[in-house]
């Protein structure tokens, strides 16, 4: 009888832990799959130390509060995170004003997202936006990154080499797992050939820092209009769709208009952008999470904390980071975003109609091609939509 009146206490334990498990999970896969990107970001717009502490923070709070919160409040799983291909975008474009004229950017971006959330126009702005271009330029700002991550092995062939040959065993065993396992294989190999010394670790609070925007006309067009293109339609698109293959009837409109809020407050301190999550949300939602849907909320909610105390003790991290060589950064960002490259390339190039049109904007916003002040991606969706004109006839 005892032993029969403990297994309701004994299996409640174990969706305490399952519910932990994958909150623990989504954090390190969401954080570990794409930190190196955002790190690349804020080097490319010239922020020191401090300022990518205090981006760092910024970012974590901005996704642990707008996780955390509808997730309670609504009890449905709702993720949400940094923008991956923004940080990429953001790593390869020419800044004109520095830092300051960045967070303009940012900032214009959150209002974006804001007024889409507000207004609900998300659903009928989005069909306006052809797949196939929105995916070149998402694959033509990243693929970058894949081609440098291959070009490392000539500076860094231990490291690199060990690194890309745990991605490829590791996807023939965990699709969930694999950029975590390269990224402990990477510090492995550059502890061992001496490329890295980790620094001594003490746990200091982050300091945010506060930078005044600037609002340059080029930024305005060459970074905040391709951001916030990129984190719709590469980032709250497929997070949509994972929310209704489970079922959950989020408001999606409010979410979005939470995140742009989150983005426009938190800019000045360096979060780029904030969106829905996709993959890092199916984690929190499977039957392995909790045999019943209504509860696994709870591993949302848990994810959510543990981004805001990552954010609080960005400096240890930050530090981590830092002392990675370069090529260990490169290939850890390209073999995570490999997939997305792809998928990409798969569906800009898919409907024969479109090709031609699709591969000129990938073409172009692959080049890095900066005209007038404004980066390539402005323009790979200018000559996009362009050939597209020309090219595609209407029915």
């Amino acid at each position: 009888m005892p032993a029969q009146a403990d297994t309701p206490s004994l299996k409640s334990q174990g969706h305490a832990l399952s519910v932990l498990a994958a909150g623990l999970v989504t954090v390190l896969v969401g954080f570990t799959s794409s930190y190196a990107i955002v790190v690349q970001a804020g080097q490319a717009m010239g922020m020191d130390r401090a300022g990518i502490i205090s981006m760092t923070l910024a970012l974590c709070l901005g996704m642990g509060l707008t996780t955390l919160l509808p997730s309670l409040w609504l009890r449905m799983p709702v993720v949400t995170a940094w923008s991956t291909p923004g940080a990429a975008l953001l790593a390869v474009t020419a800044h004109q004003g520095g830092v300051a004229s960045a967070i303009g950017a940012f900032m214009l971006c959150g209002a974006l997202l804001l007024l889409v959330g507000i207004t609900g126009w998300f659903e009928r702005g989005m069909s306006r936006i052809p797949a196939a271009l929105a995916s070149a330029l998402l694959a033509g700002v990243l693929v970058r990154f894949g081609l440098e991550t291959f070009a490392a092995l000539k500076t860094a062939l231990p490291v690199v080499g060990a690194m890309l040959l745990v991605y490829l065993v590791g996807k023939r065993v965990t699709q969930r797992f694999v950029i975590p396992l390269v990224l402990l294989a990477g510090v492995a190999a550059a502890l061992l050939s001496g490329k890295l010394v980790l620094p001594v670790l003490a746990l200091h609070w982050a300091t945010p820092v506060a930078t005044a925007p600037h609002f340059v006309l080029a930024d305005m067009i060459g970074i905040a209009l391709p951001l916030f293109i990129v984190t719709m339609a590469s980032q709250n698109v497929p997070g949509v769709a994972v929310l209704k293959a489970f079922n959950y009837p989020v408001p999606v409109s409010r979410v979005i208009a939470l995140t742009g809020l989150a983005t426009l407050l938190l800019a000045p301190f360096g979060a780029y952008a904030l969106n829905l999550a996709a993959i890092t949300a199916a984690l929190c939602m499977g039957a392995e999470v909790h045999p019943d849907p209504g509860k696994r909320y709870l591993a949302a909610a848990a994810a959510g904390a543990l981004y805001i105390v990552i954010g609080l003790l960005a400096p240890s991290i930050v530090d981590i980071f830092t002392a990675f060589p370069h090529e260990l950064i490169i290939a850890v960002a390209g073999l995570a975003l490999l997939p997305t490259i792809g998928r990409g390339l798969a569906t800009a190039l898919a409907d024969e109609t479109e090709r031609e049109p699709a591969l000129i904007a990938f073409l172009v916003t692959a080049s890095g091609v900066t005209l007038f002040g404004i980066g390539a991606a402005f323009w790979g969706v200018v000559a996009g939509v362009v050939s597209r004109l020309i090219l595609v006839r209407k029915p």
